[in-house]
């Protein structure tokens, strides 16, 4: 039976909602700790896809409130924080899901309900050409009617990861080294302004914390036996220095302009790092120093820092882009996404 407290704090995304969830069951003890956590039954027990389940994972584990393991799934466990896991029914748990957000996530449009494993889908293959959605068989693999296909196509078009041809085709354009320096090019006028803006009201308690974690990767980079995470995965840094010190800014719209043009860029380096391609430890040093900077209270040095590191991360793109150009494309593309090109 699941509980539910009397004051929620719902979020507006679904992958927000369920790390919500999550964070709230975790620190309240109802998931204990060395629980294994995986996207399927979590998805099943909140009613959502796979997608915003992964998202919140991935979030969660780049807070450090639970890590990777040897096994499948994840482990609440602290990097480093050696447990044995337990495997539990969640359903047998009772977990406490907020009214507010239980409700939110029960109520969804259709389209809702698919429209960020889609976006998932699509970002993830920008960086591998130039593929056609094409409606029907996106109603068929997802068991929807032509209309809620149609719903999420027309998102997708106004957050620019798919257009109309002259053909009336749906088309997601690939990822070129052009697009990057566009991408970026926006990132280093906008994401800047927002750590200044967002320094005031940033927490320095919280702000020590994700130093420390990014002084300890970048001292074990080459360690192999390191345990944390953010060692090898320089998206959940990225993701943590974003949502710490950038999607802390109170300006509603740059917050939403930056997240819409992140989506391919992050989805580009996910699909490039599942390709093997190595990590930089250049950019975990950047990281690092916008951070201190903060903690010293140099903002403009720090918004400096971040303009340097989108420069070096652009080049750093650009770069792995040329290696990508000559692999064949991955078996983890969609069924539904057809390669024109």
């Amino acid at each position: 039976m699941m509980k539910r407290p009397t004051n929620p704090r719902p979020a507006s995304r679904r992958y927000e909602m369920v790390e919500e969830v999550l964070r709230q069951n975790i620190l309240g003890g109802l998931i204990p700790r060395g629980l294994v956590l995986l996207e399927g039954p979590i998805a099943s027990l909140m009613q959502t896809s796979r997608a915003p389940v992964q998202t919140a994972l991935q979030r969660l584990e780049a807070q450090g409130m639970i890590r990777r393991f040897s096994g499948r799934g994840f482990l609440v466990a602290r990097p480093g924080e050696v447990l044995e896991p337990i495997r539990l029914d969640l359903l047998k748990i009772g977990l406490r899901i907020p009214k507010a957000i239980d409700d939110a996530l029960q109520s969804r449009a259709s389209w809702e309900r698919i429209y960020e494993t889609v976006e998932s889908d699509v970002a993830a293959c920008l960086v591998f050409g130039r593929y056609r959605l094409i409606e029907a068989e996106l109603a068929v693999h997802f068991r929807v009617s032509r209309t809620v296909v149609r719903d999420v196509l027309g998102r997708l078009e106004e957050r620019g990861l798919v257009e109309k041809n002259q053909s009336s085709h749906w088309i997601a354009e690939p990822l070129t080294a052009q697009s990057i320096r566009e991408h970026f090019a926006l990132r280093r006028i906008l994401e800047p302004q927002a750590l200044i803006s967002a320094a005031p009201l940033l927490d320095r308690t919280r702000l020590a914390a994700v130093f420390e974690r990014f002084r300890q990767a970048e001292a074990t980079f080459d360690d192999d036996s390191a345990t944390d995470p953010l060692a090898r995965d320089l998206e959940a840094f990225e993701t943590l220095l974003i949502d710490t010190c950038v999607f802390a800014t109170p300006n509603e719209r740059l917050r939403e302009q930056i997240r819409r043009n992140l989506l391919p860029v992050l989805a580009a380096e996910r699909a490039l790092r599942q390709l093997g391609l190595p990590s930089d430890r250049a950019a975990i040093t950047e990281h690092r120093l916008i951070i201190e900077l903060l903690l010293q209270d140099a903002v403009p040095a720090a918004a400096a820092m971040l303009d340097a590191h989108l420069a070096a991360a652009e080049r750093r793109s650009i770069a792995q882009l040329k290696i990508v150009a000559v692999l064949s494309e991955p078996q983890s593309i969609a069924r539904y996404l057809t390669r024109l090109d």
